[in-house]
């Protein structure tokens, strides 16, 4: 019996259990009640162990190489500990091991059972796991790896020991398509990591990889296979790619910061190599160049025909009665792009090809400007500091984005990060700039009306003695809200154009021409050995490794972040109240024909009667007119705090990558990474002169003090702020 007992171990059958674990009926009358169950037990592991080897032989008939090689494992485990284990234990019985033989004849099935009792656990956990792989028709390595990872933590030994190994065969096959697509830029044709367009597919990936370095692998695979392809004179050397390969070789996806780290070297040499041989110093001046000119509206005579020409689709939209014709699309946004530039310096670009306007929302139909009532504007915006805020629905009333279409190999320098915080710089900087043209077209209405009414009242406002002074009152309170209006965007677009956005574009320029200015300590660091020869010919002085070149782009976002007051959440969410309260004072003065005072033969301009009253169209204006200066008065006090706060309080560690601190969804700085001051620590490195973008701050704040009357103590309320305004009537 003992010899059909390791039989039945070694996974032949046997009549002792006809069907599974069970034993036969006929022998339980001959055994004793422990050896029945002892016999039991030892048929169960024997069961459980040719359920996995069959779904082993099921499975290594598989298409997938990963579950091919987790069966080829597993055979391999089995045969080395458990059927060596079954051999083991019969030559022990021929040889008369005392352990198991006692007295030199008998043999205990308890001594065979407790030989066999430390693959109860193993066998019952690879049982599960191959049920669990076979209901599953096709698997992808990343949720095969993530699902043994997850079987391998747990506090049994054998059990984790198992599962581990098995979890490493399958990640060193996934490390071998890998390597052959980071160094060789070739994918397989069956389970391939990335697509033809080298965009990665679902369940290629680990789990446990970052987001980070699963971009890192699109851009090196991206990069090799283009160059491979393109058959480019200088390909990558066989040098650095055995290099790779064997740095890939140490490590495994389940170790993360060290997988981490080797993608992350492999992605600097490489972007290194092709800095020097694919990758040109004049695309990237051109690239540079062109999203600072449309972008960060450096092409001021397009940017302005390009908003107008967003305000003439609208107003065009809104007079169409069709249905289909009155709804704005995306065509119709990109046609705008290209109608703005004729007659101008954008006209001939080819870099405006590259330019596309996205609406998330999908096609929609124009609105005109609300005119809702603002009285809790401060209190929101109290509340609301922390938030983020966005600017990317000002231009046209819905979430528009403005994208950069981005071939190779420029993408090997300009990351989606990169594209989506130029994105939000125009969302911000073309609010700014519509608001402000909006304000200036308002002060000429005014102006057109008032001269339209002199040539009939003279130097006065008409109207009876009490309706000509409220009269004339109500249009000096109105000047006084445009002046200050057009005061307050002439002085931050002013600062913003020329102290922050030319001067950062001209300092980039400089240092991409001479980066010893900015970087003396990056002159002469070369990352990869292999690079030497072709660096040897390169002028140290004007050398410029790829690292440096991220870093000075970076940085150069960074500092157009902060300059902008982008990297304040308090003060954007000022700013944005601001401009929707001058959209509001221009929309009212267009419903009203172009002037804050009703004509006097208007029907309520007048009390009705004859009495000497003012009229009804008088008192609504001026509610409205003085709850407008109310509004912005509160906001421009409540910005010019918040701005003196920023330049004392303590400073935040400013040496992050800002390429990840916009989020997409919003277009807009993450206010959880970008929550800054203006003042920046010693230790943070990459320009000269870190002070400067304080001084810039500082310089805005003695343009909006320059009669001291924002930092004057605030008395009275609204009627101190109306009277100024009545009195400050410019003539």
């Amino acid at each position: 019996m003992i010899a059909e007992v390791l039989l039945v171990l070694a996974g032949h059958s046997s009549s002792l259990f006809p069907t599974d674990h069970n034993l036969h009926p006929v022998f339980r009358p001959l055994l004793h009640p422990g050896e029945e169950q002892c016999l039991e037990a030892l048929g169960q592991i024997a069961f459980r162990y040719r359920n996995i080897k069959k779904a082993c032989t099921i499975l290594s008939r598989s298409k997938s190489r990963y579950v091919c090689a987790l069966c080829a494992t597993l055979n391999q485990i089995l045969k080395d500990e458990y059927e060596r284990l079954v051999v083991d234990t019969e030559a022990k019985i021929l040889k008369r091991d005392p352990e198991l033989v006692a007295h030199g004849s008998f043999v205990p099935l308890s001594a065979v059972r407790a030989t066999f009792a430390e693959w109860d656990s193993p066998l019952t956990a690879l049982e599960t796991l191959m049920n669990q792989l076979q209901a599953q028709k096709h698997w992808q390595p990343g949720p095969l790896i993530d699902m043994l990872l997850a079987r391998s933590k747990t506090g049994v030994y054998r059990i984790a020991d198992i599962i581990s190994r098995l979890s490493v065969a399958v990640q060193r096959v996934w490390r071998s398509q890998l390597s052959a697509f980071l160094v060789h830029g070739s994918l397989a044709s069956s389970d391939p990591l990335a697509s033809e367009d080298f965009t990665l597919l679902d369940g290629t990936m680990p789990s446990c990889i970052s987001s980070e370095t699963r971009e890192s692998i699109i851009y090196v695979g991206r990069a090799i296979a283009t160059v491979k392809a393109k058959k480019w004179q200088n390909q990558l050397p066989r040098e650095q790619a055995l290099e790779y390969a064997n740095l890939l070789e140490t490590v495994l996806p389940e170790d993360r910061y060290k997988f981490d780290l080797v993608i992350s070297q492999i992605r600097t040499n490489v972007s290194e190599w092709l800095w020097l041989n694919v990758l040109t110093r004049k695309d990237v001046e051109d690239a540079v160049i062109s999203l600072a000119s449309y972008f960060l509206l450096r092409n001021g005579e397009f940017s302005l025909a390009l908003i107008r020409e967003i305000e003439r689709l609208k107003v065009s939209r809104l007079t169409t009665r069709s249905g289909a014709a009155s709804v704005i699309r995306e065509q119709d946004l990109n046609l705008a792009l290209l109608r703005a530039s004729l007659g101008t310096t954008a006209q001939h670009d080819p870099s405006l090809l590259h330019l596309r306007f996205e609406l998330p929302s999908g096609p929609l139909r124009p609105l005109l400007p609300s005119l809702a009532n603002s009285k809790a504007l401060s209190s929101s915006v109290a509340s609301n500091s922390a938030e983020v805020t966005s600017f990317d629905d000002l231009l046209l009333g819905t979430n528009l984005i403005l994208s950069y279409n981005v071939t190779w190999p420029l993408d090997l320098f300009l990351h989606p990060s990169d594209l989506q915080i130029y994105a939000a710089l125009f969302n911000y900087l073309s609010s700014l700039r519509k608001t402000h043209t909006r304000i200036h077209t308002c002060w000429t209405s005014l102006s057109n009306a008032q001269r339209a009414r002199r040539r009939w009242t003279g130097l006065g406002e008409g109207g009876t003695a009490e309706d000509l002074e409220v009269r004339r009152e109500l249009l000096r309170c109105g000047w006084g809200v445009v002046r200050d209006m057009g005061w307050f965007l002439d002085t931050v677009l002013g600062y913003v154009m020329v102290d922050v956005v030319d001067v950062e574009f001209r300092r980039l320029k400089d240092l991409l021409g001479n980066p010893r200015h900015g970087h003396p300590e990056s002159v002469g660091k070369h990352p990869s050995s292999q690079n030497i020869g072709a660096q040897a010919n390169a002028d140290p002085s004007t050398y410029l490794d790829f690292t440096t070149l991220r870093n000075i782009h970076t940085t150069y976002l960074e500092r157009l972040l902060t300059g902008c007051l982008l990297s304040n959440p308090a003060l954007t969410a000022i700013l944005r109240p601001i401009f929707e309260v001058c959209e509001r004072f221009v929309a009212q003065v267009e419903r009203w024909g172009g002037d804050v005072l009703p004509a006097l033969l208007f029907e309520g301009s007048l009390a009705a009667g004859g009495d000497d009253k003012v009229g009804t169209m008088v008192q609504e204006r001026f509610q409205v007119v003085s709850e407008i200066n109310e509004n912005l008065h509160v906001l421009l006090n409540l910005f010019y705090e918040q701005l003196s706060l920023s330049t004392s309080q303590q400073p935040f560690t400013a040496t992050g990558d800002a390429s990840k601190s916009i989020l997409m969804n919003a277009s807009v700085v993450n206010a959880s990474t970008l929550q800054r001051t203006f003042i920046r620590g010693k230790s943070a490195k990459g320009f000269e002169g870190e002070g400067e973008v304080r001084r810039h701050v500082e310089r805005l704040l003695l343009r909006l003090d320059f009669n001291g009357a924002l930092s004057k103590p605030k008395g009275g309320a609204s009627e101190q702020i109306a009277r100024e305004n009545v009195s400050a009537y410019p003539l």
